[in-house]
């Protein structure tokens, strides 16, 4: 009775739990954001060395754009002994081998069906570049066809690498802003992620995450697991995850590349449900590690487990829970929900 007084309905008790967790879980992502608004973006120490990398690009079909994003490679503010390009062509039909190793790619063909997809490409040549060509390369960076890359990509990388990451994820920018509302709302999406979530990260000194492509990894953590052994739908998120459930802090440095994003609402539903399926197999695998993880005080762990939480199912569970409390409550004129409630 004393709760019926104070307004305090079953459903209002219900949405409050569900605002309180969805408050109090997210929170600290609001003092993320009041952090960069007063601090800008991070400032990495000057590089003492230039590093040697090998930068890698699984492509199927891609003639259109693979040229344009080797030749910018190739083109950067960076010595250019101290990096090449390496093209996996996984299972493509048209010019993308020729296109790439005009642009001067190396370029490998690679024909396994049952196993196509960019995950299997990073197994295949991560494992081929080590084996041909040694301790050559210091880290491999890691993008997708249709990227394009600033002049200064690789030397503000660098001075992440340098500083001591073993992993590092850079600023994502996109070509088509103004295509359509989808591709605009993809852009905000990664510029956010961008500055206030992993550039918050690096000033608090916490975990970053790496995201699709624009990120850089240490041979010594690819040849440390034999390979590349991450093959959910969100291979990504998925090695963040591992990386945070085995303690290896991802950096963030500002080095700006550019990326396409969906025009079509179509394109981006399909895109979201892979990431969301994604998202689920990662959590239902490394909730455990991450739970470790924050219980020997690990920020980083619990930041992680924020990002892969299926926040989704609860939304959904609210979303219907009162739906079906207002459709019941008009239908029943008083008898299960007041007027004021509805």
């Amino acid at each position: 009775m004393e709760f019926n007084r104070l307004g305090l309905t079953p459903i209002v008790i219900f949405n409050l739990i569900i605002w309180l967790f969805f408050t109090l879980a997210y929170f600290y992502q609001i003092v993320y954001v009041v952090r960069v608004l007063f601090r800008g973006t991070v400032t990495l120490p000057k590089a003492k060395k230039q590093h040697r990398y090998a930068f890698f690009i699984s492509a199927h079909n891609e003639e259109l754009v693979i040229g344009n994003l080797v030749r910018s490679i190739l083109a950067q503010d960076y010595p250019r002994e101290l990096m090449d390009v390496f093209v996996v062509c996984d299972a493509c039909t048209d010019s993308t081998h020729e296109e790439a190793e005009k642009a001067g790619a190396i370029v490998w063909d690679r024909n396994d069906l049952a196993r196509r997809g960019k995950s299997w490409a990073l197994d295949y040549g991560f494992d081929r570049i080590l084996n041909e060509y040694g301790d050559k390369y210091e880290a491999f960076v890691v993008l997708d066809a249709d990227n394009l890359v600033s002049k200064d990509f690789i030397s503000v990388m660098n001075q992440a690498f340098d500083a001591g990451y073993l992993v590092c994820t850079g600023y994502r920018n996109s070509k088509n802003f103004d295509s359509s509302w989808v591709s605009a709302a993809y852009a905000l999406w990664f510029m956010r992620e961008a500055k206030f979530l992993n550039n918050a990260r690096m000033m608090v000194g916490t975990s970053c995450a790496i995201s699709g492509s624009g990120w850089m990894v240490s041979e010594r953590i690819v040849r440390g697991m034999h390979g590349w052994d991450f093959h959910t739908l969100t291979e990504d998120i998925q090695f963040s995850t591992f990386c945070c459930a085995n303690n290896v802090q991802i950096g963030y440095a500002p080095a700006e590349f550019f990326d396409e994003q969906p025009v079509t609402f179509k394109a981006s539903w399909t895109q979201r449900m892979r990431w969301t399926k994604g998202f689920y197999q990662v959590f239902f695998s490394y909730a455990r590690d991450l739970a470790k993880g924050i219980s020997k005080g690990r920020f980083a762990s619990y930041d992680m487990l924020m990002t892969v939480a299926p926040g989704m199912i609860l939304t959904l569970l609210s979303f219907f829970v009162n739906a079906t409390y207002l459709i019941v409550g008009s239908l029943s004129h008083g008898f299960i929900a007041t007027q004021g409630e509805l």
